[in-house]
């Protein structure tokens, strides 16, 4: 459960989360220069579901993301897991041990750009075992390379490549490697920031096919940040339609895209007709 997240960056006045003009096209703020990229963000995540957040460049979608992995802390706000003290404490105002703790017990993290997620000078078994070697449930290293070696099978990369260092790899294998270390610790939640915008059509939809698989195998619930409707389309089940910062629509992924209730929505929509 997030509740009422807000982040700003630059100068913050009084006046930045003030907003006479809902439709207003920038979220500067018009006294200080600041820029609010997120204001009163508010959602519920049920087990197993996929929800899909969707906006234009500048919308504030990666920033949430961002603030949901504990990659960074927002200016005010509430976010709660069910694993962490039976839901009962904000994640937001836990100690820093205590939240890279969360991350790397609870949460996984695909970014939109591999070299964010990986270290593209170890192989792709060792980017996935990094993140195992944190956890208190693998203590031996035949352990730690059995898990990596099933999760590289189980998102496509050939065990004969295990060793090679992920440089060599395409963007779509890299992708791929960034999935199977997100999952590497049995994350309870998955975070993807626009998975697919720098491959390929055809390496696109391989992509997607793989994550929606996954889904379906593990139940995993996912937060799917992207701009392109066919992918929030495809996987989610739920949508939020992010413009400058705020929410404007949310509502199951079919009802959103087929009955778009806002002007901002209908143009996204009206935009790939």
């Amino acid at each position: 459960m997030v509740r009422n997240l807000t982040q700003q960056y630059g100068a913050v006045c009084s006046m930045c989360l003030e907003d006479p003009d809902p439709e207003r096209e920038t979220n500067m703020c018009p006294h200080c220069g600041g820029v609010v990229a997120c204001q009163g963000v508010s959602f519920e995540l049920y087990p197993g579901e996929v929800l899909g957040v969707v906006g234009e460049s500048g919308s504030g979608k990666s920033t949430l993301l961002r603030c949901l992995n504990l990659d960074e802390m927002p200016k005010s706000g509430e976010s709660y897991h069910t694993g962490v003290d039976g839901g009962a404490s904000n994640l937001f105002a836990l100690s820093a041990q205590r939240q890279r703790w969360i991350q790397s017990h609870f949460f996984g993290m695909v970014y939109q750009w591999p070299h964010l997620g990986l270290n593209l000078e170890f192989s792709a078994g060792a980017n996935v075992a990094e993140r195992l070697l944190v956890h208190d449930g693998i203590p031996s290293f035949r352990d730690i390379r059995k898990r990596a070696c099933s999760l590289l099978d189980r998102v496509r990369i050939d065990r004969q490549r295990m060793d090679e260092i992920t440089f060599n790899f395409s963007g779509g294998m890299q992708q791929r490697v960034q999935i199977a270390k997100a999952l590497a610790p049995w994350p309870s939640l998955l975070f993807l920031d626009e998975p697919t915008s720098g491959l390929d059509v055809s390496v696109q939809a391989s992509v997607l096919d793989l994550i929606a698989t996954l889904h379906r195998e593990t139940h995993l619930a996912m937060v799917v940040v992207s701009h392109d409707l066919g992918v929030i389309r495809l996987l989610s089940h739920r949508t939020i339609v992010m413009k400058m910062g705020r929410v404007v629509e949310c509502g199951l992924t079919d009802q959103v895209l087929e009955d778009p209730q806002h002007s901002y929505t209908q143009q996204l929509v009206a935009s790939i007709l």
